[in-house]
């Protein structure tokens, strides 16, 4: 087989192909075998139709002929695309030049390939991810949890704060229903708890004992009621006080100190752990802004959202839940749905031209040996030898795919060298912290 590409318009390319007589030969024994197997002919066994019997039974040797292309054109489409190291994204337009009837075969195929992009600004990328350092405040908010354990509860009179406790009559009554008002008495609600419905934590700030306060909000998803309340008392938490005593009655430590340094190392890891986790994410994130949302094709975008649909279905599957029972459960119309999985396609789809463009712009092309080593571990996983899997990515047209994902494993570790990290701040985070190993830290 000879293959060579014609650069076009638009992001397509023309592939033009010859197949020699050697395998448009093995494609027509392949077509006889095929036929033999599902055509009846009088005095043989399926499968054991001689080929001379089996073309006059067809009526010819051109019927056998365009049943053998029929066959075999996308096996000489995927070859040439893989010899040729091009990047289709979309179904070719075939079209055949010569040798339908008998000689060479020739055909065409114009199809789109994947855009190249260019991007700046990746090689100073600044990724924000949450801070690893604890502060004492945060320190201070754990141990004052612990206290809350043992708590008292003391009326006051004075504004209300977050965290105070309300006692209150409530009455909510679905706005546009004949259903009778729904009242709870002495009912005791932690300011900020965000329970009842959104904004009455805000509202509620600065009241006293004795008023009132009325909003509209959610019920529940899609019915709006009328949430009228009475407060009727204030009630504040009041912390036991912090000693060495207290600690070794209440707690597991020794004394406050002993309490705290704990703390502390277990938020320590904790953060430490979680800044670790958010890194590559966070990278990637950031290396997609850097596409422009006008690059990410629609080609692209269908096919990633038409593949992350199909993985929804087998997840569901797996569940034995239907789309529908899924789209209940998450409150979504089926519109809703594939809108969320178009966004999640198109940045997926920006990340991953983000990471080709670093590709180029670094030469991080994998070596021959990277791509060996690579196939074998894949080779490994799906339980087969490295010599089929090759066979199957050259049958199938994924060479250059499967390169690729190599390439962009390299481009990921590039970044993890190169990025800074930042915390919300903007305060540069300190490489050796993200370096540091918490798998045995953690406690419960």
């Amino acid at each position: 087989m000879r293959a060579t590409v014609t650069t076009l318009e638009n992001n397509r390319v023309k592939l033009s192909v010859e197949v020699d007589l050697d395998e448009m030969s093995e494609a027509l024994d392949q077509a006889a075998k095929d036929l033999s197997r599902q055509i009846n002919v009088k005095g043989f066994r399926k499968g054991k139709v001689p080929k001379n019997v089996l073309i006059a039974h067809l009526g010819g040797p051109e019927v056998l002929r365009a049943e053998a292309i029929r066959e075999s054109l996308p096996n000489f489409y995927a070859h040439a695309v893989a010899d040729t190291l091009i990047d289709p994204i979309g179904q070719p337009e075939i079209d055949i030049t010569a040798g339908e009837d008998e000689g060479v075969l020739v055909f065409d195929a114009v199809v789109e390939v994947r855009p190249e992009v260019a991007i700046s600004g990746y090689e100073n990328l600044r990724v924000t991810i949450p801070s690893p350092q604890v502060t004492d405040a945060e320190v201070e908010a754990q141990i004052d949890r612990y206290r809350e354990t043992d708590a008292t509860l003391r009326e006051v009179d004075r504004p209300i704060v977050n965290g105070d406790l309300v006692t209150m009559d409530v009455k909510v009554t679905k706005v546009a229903s004949d259903d009778e008002p729904l009242e709870m008495v002495e009912y005791m609600y932690t300011v900020g708890s965000g329970t009842i419905t959104d904004g009455v934590d805000e509202l509620i700030l600065g009241l006293r004992a004795g008023e009132s306060l009325s909003v509209n909000g959610n019920l529940e998803p899609g019915v709006v009621a009328t949430f009228d309340l009475a407060l009727k008392a204030v009630r504040e938490r009041e912390l036991p006080e912090l000693s060495d005593e207290w600690v070794a009655e209440n707690t597991d430590w020794q004394g406050v100190d002993d309490m705290r340094d704990s703390i502390l190392a277990q938020l320590r890891s904790r953060k430490i752990v979680e800044a670790q986790m958010s890194q590559r994410e966070a990278m990637l994130m950031s290396v997609g802004d850097l596409v422009a949302e006008s690059e990410a094709s629609d080609t692209l975008v269908g096919a990633e959202t038409d593949e992350r649909l199909h993985d929804l279905g087998h997840r569901l599957g797996e569940q034995n839940l239907s789309l529908e029972t899924f789209l209940q459960l998450t409150n979504q119309s089926p519109e809703e749905l594939l809108e969320k999985l178009r966004e999640d396609a198109r940045r997926a789809v920006r990340i991953d031209l983000g990471l080709r463009a670093i590709v180029r712009e670094e030469a991080l092309d994998p070596t021959a040996e990277e791509v060996d080593e690579e196939l074998a571990k894949t080779a490994a996983s799906m339980s087969t030898s490295p010599e089929i899997l090759r066979t199957n990515l050259r049958d199938t047209g994924r060479v250059v795919a499967f390169r690729a994902e190599v390439a962009k494993v390299k481009a990921s570790k590039w970044l993890l060298e190169h990025v800074t990290f930042i915390d919300p701040q903007g305060v540069e985070i300190n490489r050796e912290l993200l370096a540091q190993d918490q798998s045995g830290s953690l406690t419960a």
